[in-house]
């Protein structure tokens, strides 16, 4: 038996892609803002207030013009939470070294949230991937993947369509595959199940 890569349809993962683009519109709000709101004031540049314009931008045209290349490019989507995360880094510790405690550490909390949400979106591009091993299943999750020993798995039921998984702890997973599975691969979830499952 070798072992099976299955392509699933991962509830978790897809709701995170169908959020992010929210995500960012949050962001260009929140630099948008923090823009105009020192547009006015002595002690501001013009180049600080049009980088940030510019930025901002950006950042909406792609939300509402390329809503679809966010969902299907990870790599526009990670450079652009990289920006952002720049962004809110930066603008926090600027305002803590001007002493406007609650901007600085708000924007530092949001740096921190945005670097864990780049974190998990960098795994959206293997979140498709259930593999099955002599060893154990390679399961995707927020924020890591998880492997589950064979002894850690009680059952297995496997459809042409979907999977579901049982642990030994009495979590019960349960996926849609993207493609059908033919019978052969069916053939081998049973195989595995019968070695290692003894059912």
């Amino acid at each position: 038996m070798d072992s099976l890569t299955l392509h699933i349809i991962h509830p978790a993962f897809e709701k995170l892609r169908r959020y992010g683009s929210g995500l960012h519109l949050l962001a260009a709000l929140i630099i948008l803002l923090h823009a105009l709101s020192h547009v006015h004031q002595q002690e501001s540049r013009p180049v600080y207030f049009w980088c940030q314009l510019i930025i901002a931008t950006d950042i909406l045209i792609l939300v509402f013009a390329g809503r679809g290349l966010l969902e299907h490019s990870s790599r526009i989507n990670l450079f652009f939470r990289g920006v952002e995360i720049i962004f809110f880094l930066g603008i926090g510790i600027l305002m803590l070294m001007s002493g406007k405690w609650l901007t600085g550490f708000s924007h530092i909390g949001l740096f921190v949230l945005y670097c864990y949400l780049l974190y998990c979106e960098q795994g959206i591009s293997k979140s498709h991937l259930l593999s099955i091993h002599h060893t154990g299943m390679e399961i995707p999750h927020i924020p890591n993947t998880r492997f589950f020993l064979w002894s850690n798995i009680n059952r297995i039921e496997a459809h042409y369509d979907s999977i579901q998984i049982g642990t030994s702890n009495g979590e019960i997973l349960h996926f849609s595959l993207r493609k059908n599975l033919d019978f052969d691969e069916l053939e081998q979830i049973h195989e595995f199940c019968r070695h290692y499952l003894k059912s």
